[in-house]
């Protein structure tokens, strides 16, 4: 084989997506995990949306379907009042995200390896 060929060959990789899965259809991926992050760091699904670029409507929408989805909630609500309502990621939450970031790393790393052998 001449280094062109060789050079291109060189030049793929695997890529793919993962996510976690339950029998309603998606429980966690990134852009969740994300969320669920961003909710832990501002203590608002409304500001939490605001820094994705995404709508409340549809923040709250994913956050109650992983709520539906999981044994416990990820994601408490508290309502409003002098000082506001706001949103909390619960124990269930954080360990949730860990789980996905340590699944993600680990195909990350699965296709690191096998694109090697492209």
């Amino acid at each position: 084989m001449d280094n062109e060929n060789e050079e291109a060959m060189n030049d793929y990789r695997l890529r793919g997506r993962i996510w976690i899965e339950g029998a309603e259809g998606t429980f966690l991926g990134y852009g969740r995990v994300v969320l669920l992050e961003r909710i832990r760091d501002y203590a608002s699904i409304s500001a939490a949306a605001r820094s994705m670029k995404m709508s409340y409507r549809h923040a709250w929408k994913l956050v109650e379907s992983m709520n539906s989805q999981s044994r416990v909630p990820v994601v408490e609500k508290t309502t409003g009042g002098r000082g506001g309502g706001g949103s909390v990621v619960t124990q269930a939450g954080e360990q949730a995200i860990t789980c996905f970031w340590s699944a993600y790393q680990d195909f990350k790393d699965f296709l690191a390896q096998r694109s090697e052998n492209l």
